[in-house]
C-alpha cells in the first residue's frame, strides 16, 4: 500500500504534465473515445482490467493488477465484463477532478487567443510523443515505434508507416515537422 507521500509525488508528477488534461471538451471527448477503442483490444465494447493493464504496460506505465482492479471496479456496471465507454469516461472525469480540480471540464467561455494557445500547447505535447529523439521531426522509424507501443497493426509494416508520413509531408523531405503535424491533427478534429 502506498503512503500519502507516494501519492503526493504521483499527483505532482501528473500535474506537471499538460498532456494528461486537454482544454477543449469536444476534442477531449473525441480523444477519449479513440483511447477507449485502442484499449478495447477485442472490440467487444468493454475494457477489461486485463486490457487496461496491457495498454498501460505498453505505454510504460506498469500497474499492479490488484491495485488497478480496486481502482476501476466501482466503475464497472454489475454484470459487465469491464468498463463501457460511459464508465471509462466517468473514471477519466473522476481522475481529472482528483488531480486537477475538474479544470478539464471548464465550461466558461475562454478568450480566443487563450484557447488557441492551449490548443497549440496540446499539439506540441502530442508532437513530442512521436518525436522521440527531439530533433523537431517525426521520422517513419519514430512513428513506427509509437504505433508498435500502442499495439497498432500499422506499426508492423514499415511500408504503411512510410505512406502515413508521405500523406502528411507537404515539403517532401521524408519526415513530418510540427507545422505539418499540426495541420494534419486539426484536419481530423471533429468541430463541436
Amino acid at each position: 500500500m502506498e503512503s500519502n507521500g507516494d501519492n503526493n509525488k504521483r499527483v505532482n508528477k501528473i500535474q506537471s504534465s499538460s498532456s494528461f488534461r486537454l482544454r477543449s471538451p469536444s476534442l477531449n471527448a473525441l480523444r477519449l473515445q479513440r483511447i477507449f477503442d485502442l484499449f478495447d483490444k477485442n472490440g467487444d465494447g468493454f475494457i477489461t482490467v486485463d486490457e487496461l493493464s496491457q495498454a498501460l504496460s505498453r505505454l510504460g506505465l506498469d500497474a499492479d493488477l490488484s491495485d488497478l482492479l480496486s481502482t476501476v471496479e466501482s466503475y464497472i456496471q454489475p454484470g459487465n465484463a469491464g468498463l463501457e465507454f460511459d464508465d471509462f469516461s466517468s473514471l477519466h472525469k473522476t481522475l481529472d477532478d482528483s488531480f486537477f480540480g475538474g479544470a478539464g471540464d471548464n465550461d466558461d467561455v475562454e478568450d480566443h487567443s487563450s484557447a488557441a494557445a492551449a490548443d497549440e500547447s496540446d499539439l506540441a505535447e502530442a508532437f513530442k510523443v512521436f518525436d522521440e529523439n527531439g530533433d523537431g521531426f517525426i521520422s517513419a522509424r519514430e512513428l513506427q515505434a509509437v504505433l508498435k507501443k500502442l499495439g497498432l497493426p500499422e506499426g508492423g509494416e514499415m511500408e504503411r508507416v512510410e505512406k502515413m508520413i508521405v500523406s502528411v509531408d507537404r515539403n517532401k523531405d521524408g519526415r513530418v515537422d510540427f507545422f505539418e503535424f499540426k495541420n494534419k491533427m486539426r484536419a481530423v478534429v471533429i468541430p463541436s
